[in-house]
């Protein structure tokens, strides 16, 4: 399947990228060039039509507006899995189903536990639920040629209904109080998105440019902006007029647009992103820092919960005979998987942006050092477990 084979190529290619850039950050905000560095973040940004504008730090930008074409790569990698891909039918979604649901409940509870009674810091209750495709990806393409093609189909599929929860989160969760004029805005170009898709309009142009208004009215109406991706990627059109399951390439609206974004968004939009996220002053922390109940849950949500939640409900769906095991699979490499599936990086950092840092809270970065070192842990890991699994024959 050359479309699988190409975006997993994309994806871990793009891993790298982000593993890099996270590391960059790192070594600059615990340097002298740290001050230039928040200060580069900070940098004020203005974009003004007439009497209307917008005007926000650089950070800003990039966590709403660049994101938001990061969520809008992600919706239509949904809408494409769903219609024709590996989630088209119950039979192959049903693992990986029960595999996300489990990986986000476990891992919330674990953060739950140790931080129960205090207000602020639930509100990161999120934080160590998500999985990061592409360091996840990434990481396994260390392994080369011995991962099984089944093994990589189910951590994207794991990867995809995670990013349907972690939208559905922010959704529920992460809005602050509503606008309803702008809402009405939000409204009228979702109608207009709808008139175009039933119309059969294929120029991707003719979406964009009533989704840059829509993703300003959902900026302003309070719902989070990078929603607006999301929505916008629901119309465009999969399939061309006049075609059938069997259009790709070219004749595929979706398809191209996603193949034309994806290399912008794997080796631009989310380096971009980790760059200006991942830089977590060092300075004057010590392990009790490192036990205080944020980071602590974040790190024992994405390394313990992760693979207790994920392995738990593969199991019992197996053992249910709601779904089978990928074919070729072992349990113990089932597991390496399912310890992958602690990378939370980039979604996780995100959450923690609209948890803390835009709530006005934040604990110094301890969170975001949570993130950090509990996807490393669960990266290095799973690759070890990996390796000795695949290096190894017998379930």
């Amino acid at each position: 399947m050359k479309p699988l084979r190409d975006f997993i190529r994309m994806e871990a290619s793009g891993g790298l990228c982000l593993m890099a850039a996270a590391i960059v950050a790192l070594v600059v905000a615990n340097s002298p060039l740290r001050a230039h560095y928040a200060a580069l973040l900070d940098l004020p940004f203005e974009v003004r039509i007439g009497t209307l504008g917008l005007a926000k730090p650089l950070i800003l930008w990039i966590n709403d507006g660049l994101m938001a074409v990061f969520f809008f790569l992600v919706g239509m990698e949904l809408k494409r899995e769903v219609v024709e891909g590996h989630l088209s039918s119950v039979r192959r979604a049903s693992l990986p189903a029960f595999a996300a649901v489990g990986g986000m409940a476990v891992p919330a509870a674990f953060y739950a536990a140790f931080n129960w009674g205090d207000a602020e810091a639930m509100r990161g209750w999120a934080i160590p639920t998500a999985t990061d495709i592409a360091f996840a990806l990434g990481v396994l393409s260390l392994l080369g040629k011995r991962v099984p093609a089944a093994l990589k189909a189910f951590l994207l599929s794991v990867a995809i209904f995670d990013d349907l929860g972690a939208i559905i989160v922010i959704a529920l969760f992460y809005t602050a109080k509503l606008s309803m004029l702008s809402l009405g805005v939000a409204a009228g170009m979702i109608a207009a998105l709808f008139c175009l898709n039933r119309l059969g309009v294929v120029r991707p142009a003719a979406y964009v440019l009533i989704g840059v208004p829509l993703w300003i009215a959902v900026l302003k109406s309070g719902v989070h902006a990078t929603l607006a991706g999301v929505v916008l990627a629901m119309f465009i059109p999969l399939r061309a007029p006049g075609g059938d399951a069997s259009s790709h390439g070219h004749e595929s609206p979706l398809r191209h647009l996603e193949h034309t974004l994806h290399p912008w968004v794997a080796f631009g939009v989310l380096p971009v992103f980790a760059f200006a996220n991942a830089g977590v002053p060092l300075a004057g922390l010590s392990l009790a820092d490192m036990l205080h109940p944020v980071p602590f849950g974040i790190v024992s949500g994405l390394f313990f919960g992760k693979q207790i939640g994920v392995l738990a409900a593969c199991w019992l769906a197996v053992v249910l005979g709601l779904a089978s095991r990928p074919e070729g699979v072992g349990w113990w490499q089932l597991h390496g998987v399912t310890l992958l599936c602690g990378i939370g990086f980039t979604m996780s950092l995100f959450i923690a942006s609209l948890a803390f840092s835009q709530a006005g809270g934040g604990y110094g970065g301890l969170e975001r050092l949570g993130i950090l070192l509990g996807s490393l842990v669960s990266g290095v890991l799973g690759y070890v477990v990996l390796r000795m699994a695949l290096g190894a024959r017998g379930a």
